[in-house]
């Protein structure tokens, strides 16, 4: 097969190893194609040989090992990609003396070692070093590649800054130094690259601010990437200069001052990022022109006023995120039919009121609905069951009820039909009634609720022990009665547990020591009695155990004294006795030792100085004796 010019085998499934002497019968092969396979071992050192080569693609396969040096001897190679394998360290030095090379990709590999200048690869039009863990600077001789239009850098571990130098690349349509390690100010000459596309400098720790006239050379810029870096200083205010932009994003920096009127004219827009600055005023009444917009993000800023009704408007819109702000003012009765793609509403932190609008029900498409925190009043929304597609629902921090008081069918009972929900936060809502025991037959994919301080009664429905996802379950600080239900062990995956502050009776069922994965339980402030189950001890991911303030009985298990990983045990304020064991000095991890206020007696345990990591610990008002080790 001595004539073969091209082999072309990508997007098979091919496994095995390729010859060390793959070009001894293909010296005249010009194009190798086998990327998107299953190719494992080392990139075979003989290619080298097949000096006609022009274009290498070994990509998505499993290669590891290093780069062959003999690369470097085809003088005639335009492209090589060997992207997403595993191979491992520098850059072999005879790569860099292709002057033929037009395309290099090497991202997605373990590479490491400086990234040189390449100042004889003059013909370089692409060059991607992504995801690696190069390290260095960026070599300034990058900016003498003239015919370079695309430069990936992003996610190695670079140090210093953006060479002033990358500013000559007149061609230059992508610049992606994301996640790779550069700090200082962003030289002014890169905003003077009139071909840019593409700027993405995220999470870096870029310094400074942006220049004022940012946009007055970028006329194709469709994408400005900035966030999480340390930029300060104001908006400028031209942006409205880059016409063609789809997304800006300047999201975690210290921006201050207000946001430009004028991006409301950028017409193509379709995404703006500037949440977690420090950005003041009102929202831009301009905004509602955008009518591209699909993401609008200004959440935890200072913002104050209303929200702009024309942007309840803009149909397009998929995520509305203004939380942690001080807006005001209510949501319109129609935000339901104006708004049919939104996926996430996210306003919670802010200073709403007025009812919850009935037509947020026919958001059909809503996914994740945050509105806690505000001074919303009214019932809880109707229709909730219309949001098949829903997965996070709070309602957290209002002053919301439920028109349902006596018949334990309300809004939880309608929730039933959401069955992707996931997310149930309804805290701190003056909602009363009693749990349903349908809430048994809310998604079987719930992982998170929480319904603390809602002024419910009665007692915990048996059928939450069919919610087997659950996570998280709080139920504190209501005024429940009755007993702590067993079904309550069948939560397999349950991390968390509150049901303090209400007037549970009972004992303490041993069926919460299946629980295997438990790792803060409270149960204080209740009325429980009797013993305390000694298997609590076998419970290996135990962080919290508050059971103060009940009227609990009889010895500390001495299991609890092996439980190394414990950080918190309260249980104060109820009627234990026994003596503290010299095993309390067992408990490695412990943080605070709260048994006051019991009926405790015999000494003090001399190996109480083992507990290094002790904050706070208080054994008052007990019957111990002796002297203090």
């Amino acid at each position: 097969m001595s004539s073969l010019l091209n082999i072309s085998l990508s997007y098979n499934s091919l496994s095995g190893s390729l010859p060390m002497d793959i070009c001894y019968a293909n010296l005249k092969l010009k194009e190798l194609n086998l990327s998107s396979n299953h190719l494992s071992g080392k990139v075979p050192t003989g290619l080298g040989q097949c000096i006609k080569l022009q274009g290498i693609s070994l990509s998505c396969n499993d290669f590891m090992g290093s780069i062959p040096s003999g690369i470097g001897n085809l003088v005639e190679l335009q492209s090589l990609s060997l992207q997403n394998n595993s191979l491992t360290g520098e850059i072999p030095q005879s790569l860099f003396n292709i002057s033929s090379l037009r395309f290099l990709n090497l991202e997605i590999n373990n590479l490491e070692g400086e990234i040189s200048s390449f100042s004889h690869c003059q013909e370089l039009r692409v060059l991607k070093l992504s995801i690696n863990q190069f390290t260095g600077g960026i070599p300034k001789a990058l900016g003498g590649l003239s015919d370079l239009e695309e430069l990936y850098l992003g996610y190695n571990k670079l140090t210093g800054g953006i060479p002033r130098e990358i500013g000559n690349l007149s061609n230059l349509n992508i610049l992606h130094l994301a996640s790779s390690g550069i700090n200082g100010p962003i030289p002014a000459e890169i905003f003077n690259i009139s071909s840019l596309h593409r700027i993405d400098f995220t999470n870096n720790s870029l310094s400074g601010g942006l220049p004022m006239d940012i946009c007055k050379h970028l006329p194709n810029l469709q994408g400005l990437y900035l966030s999480q870096n340390h930029l300060s200083g104001q908006l400028p205010t031209t942006l409205f200069l880059c016409g063609e932009l789809l997304l800006l994003s300047l999201s975690i920096n210290k921006f201050t001052g207000s946001i430009p009127r004028d991006i409301g004219n950028l017409s193509k827009l379709e995404k703006i990022y500037l949440s977690t600055n420090s950005l003041i005023g009102s929202i831009p009444t301009s905004f509602g022109n955008l009518k591209a917009l699909k993401f609008l993000q200004l959440g935890s800023n200072n913002l104050t006023g209303t929200i702009p009704e024309d942007i309840f408007n803009i149909s397009k819109l998929q995520t509305l995120a203004l939380a942690q702000n001080h807006l005001s003012g209510g949501l319109p009765s129609s935000i339901g039919t104006w708004l049919p793609d939104l996926e996430g509403l996210f306003i919670g932190g802010n200073e709403f009121s007025g009812t919850i609008p009935v037509s947020i029900s026919n958001m059909s498409k809503l996914i994740r609905l945050h509105i806690s925190d505000n001074y919303f009043t009214g019932n809880m929304p109707k229709d909730l069951s219309n949001l098949r597609k829903l997965e996070v629902l709070n309602l957290a921090g209002n002053q919301l009820t439920d028109e349902h008081l006596t018949s334990k069918v309300g809004f939880l009972t309608s929730l039933t039909n959401c069955k992707f929900l996931r997310t149930l936060w309804i805290d701190y809502n003056p909602l009363r009634g009693t749990l349903p025991n349908s809430l048994g037959n809310l998604s079987v994919a719930l992982e998170s609720f929480t319904a603390s301080a809602c002024h419910f009664r009665g007692t915990i429905p048996t059928g939450i022990g069919n919610l087997t996802n659950l996570i998280w379950l709080d139920l504190g600080a209501n005024d429940l009665t009755g007993s702590i239900p067993t079904t309550l062990g069948q939560l397999q995956k349950l991390q968390r547990l509150y049901i303090a502050g209400n007037r549970i009776q009972g004992s303490i069922p041993n069926d919460l020591c299946h629980l295997k994965n438990l790792g803060y339980l409270h149960l204080s402030s209740n009325k429980l009695s009797g013993s305390i189950p000694s298997c609590f001890g076998d419970l290996p991911a135990l962080r919290e155990l508050s059971l103060d303030s009940n009227v609990l009985a009889f010895n500390i298990p001495m299991s609890f004294w092996s439980l190394r990983d414990l950080l918190v045990l309260s249980l104060s304020s109820n009627f234990l006795t026994g003596n503290l064991p010299p095993e309390v000095g067992n408990m490695k991890s412990i943080t605070t030792l709260d048994l006051s206020k019991n009926l405790i007696s015999g000494y003090i345990p001399r190996r109480m100085e083992e507990l290094q990591n002790l904050v706070n610990l208080s054994l008052s008002q007990n019957k111990l004796h002796g002297s203090i080790p």
